[in-house]
């Protein structure tokens, strides 16, 4: 059964990265085989082979896993080098992400593994190229999705947003993630702590877990991660929904 997951977020820089990897991790823990994809990557990093997908690598990190030359450019098969919106990387460096094409890379990794957890690029309705969006390629691969977001001062009005929109198109939502990007500061606490019940109020969306700001993001340290299945309780909602679906 070919089975898929993916991570998007509310704006970029809320932690999907590490949630990604925190997710792919803890199913490679549950026993699935499951690799990470980041279809497109911008602000990558010029290494001795080309440019290099920090988040993939990230990732793969934290998972463990060692693919082959081959299988990395199905996993990033769209890298620039700027970083800013891919739409606009894609056109300096004439050459946009095709859907199809994404689509083919994850379906040739489904061969020879059980799963992908597939992040996305900033939010919901960041454009690809010059007249799709990362929403469209949600819709395209019909992956469950997990939404990522900030806890801080800001986080119901984007999400709500981002929660509209995604049920709007369709998309089988399972749920939000709230990721601490930096230290709490304890006189904004009470908002961090009541924003997670609010959204879930106005979008009657379940939240997954609140993950705890990771002061050390060495992504091979098992002491990064030691609290992330405790921080996120909506992980059987995750495991029971990869498995029901086709992809």
């Amino acid at each position: 059964m070919s089975r898929g997951l993916f991570i998007t977020g509310t704006d970029t820089g809320v932690g999907k990265t590490v949630v990604a990897a925190g997710i792919l991790r803890m199913l490679k823990g549950k026993g699935l085989d499951a690799v990470p994809v980041k279809p497109v990557q911008t602000g990558a990093v010029l290494g001795s082979d080309g440019l290099v997908a920090p988040d993939l690598q990230f990732c793969l990190a934290a998972a463990d896993i060692e693919p082959s030359w081959d299988e990395m450019k199905l996993m990033a098969p769209y890298v620039y080098e700027p970083a800013c919106s891919p739409h606009l990387a894609a056109r300096m460096a004439r050459n946009y992400p095709e859907l199809p094409d994404i689509r083919a890379c994850t379906q040739k990794l489904l061969q020879k593994h059980q799963a992908v957890v597939m992040e996305g690029a900033g939010g919901i309705m960041v454009p690809l190229n010059e007249t799709e969006t990362m929403l469209d390629l949600m819709q395209a691969l019909k992956y469950p999705v997990v939404l990522v977001s900030r806890l801080g001062l800001g986080t119901i009005n984007h999400t709500l947003l981002s929660v509209q929109a995604l049920r709007n198109a369709g998309i089988d939502l399972i749920g939000v993630v709230f990721s601490r990007t930096e230290p709490s500061q304890q006189e904004s606490q009470f908002i961090e702590d009541d924003n997670p019940k609010t959204i879930a109020q106005f979008s009657n969306v379940k939240v997954l877990g609140n993950i705890r700001y990771l002061s050390d993001l060495d992504a091979s340290d098992d002491k990064v991660w030691g609290c992330f299945e405790e921080d996120l309780p909506g992980l059987s909602s995750i495991l029971e929904v990869i498995g029901t679906n086709n992809g």
